[in-house]
């Protein structure tokens, strides 16, 4: 066997090496769920009104940088559905936070009058890009298209509460966001529970499987 037949048969029958590629989600959804409570805490009114900013911390420090890293991480192992719900939801969050910060201390010079449309303007463009992320997922198991479909109704909701100026609809709103941030919990559960050597949680049938 020549030197040339010796170097072939080492490199065809090298044993490859398996990098365990982990899982975003033990990242993502606890970082999708702090956000979720924050938010929910200030549409039911736990905060007064003027102290809309109060979840800013938690959703720029917590939610975005979380969802940043969990959408890096996915994308970075090949599972591009996963960065890309983590990556709509980080820009989701980012930008609301940008937003509160903006109106707050007049960073776009929006005047007062223009508030309430700029809100909307805001609400309308993400129930599109949610409403888009919902029906383009239904192949997933339905317990992730039921999680869209509360985002899109809650969007929905403080869509009607900002421009009506209605705190029941508001409160409503905030009430379904405890709803869709329990179904993370469900869905962070199923993701550590195999993490950790245990089975998978059912996410129930998936609602298109062609």
């Amino acid at each position: 066997m020549t030197t040339v037949d010796a170097e072939l048969q080492s490199v065809q029958y090298a044993p490859e090496v398996v990098v365990p590629a982990g899982d975003p989600a033990l990242i993502g959804l606890p970082s999708f769920i702090v956000g979720s409570v924050a938010l929910g805490l200030v549409l039911v009114g736990y905060v007064p009104a003027a102290a809309v900013g109060a979840s800013l911390p938690v959703i720029v420090a917590a939610t975005g940088l979380g969802l940043v890293i969990a959408a890096v991480w996915a994308a970075a192992v090949g599972q591009s559905a996963v960065a890309g719900v983590f990556g709509i939801f980080a820009g989701f969050w980012l930008s609301y936070a940008t937003l509160v910060l903006g109106l707050t201390h007049n960073w776009f010079a929006i005047v007062a009058g223009d508030a309430l449309h700029t809100q909307g303007l805001f609400l309308i463009s993400w129930l599109v890009v949610i409403g888009m992320l919902t029906l383009a997922t239904l192949r997933l198991p339905s317990a992730y298209t039921i999680l869209f479909a509360l985002i899109e109704i809650a969007l929905v909701l403080v869509l009607i509460g900002t421009l009506q100026q209605s705190a029941g609809t508001l409160k409503v709103a905030g009430v379904l966001v405890f709803v869709f941030a329990a179904v993370g919990v469900y869905l962070f559960f199923n993701s550590a529970s195999q993490a950790t050597g245990g089975k998978a949680l059912p996410l129930g049938q998936a609602l298109v499987r062609s």
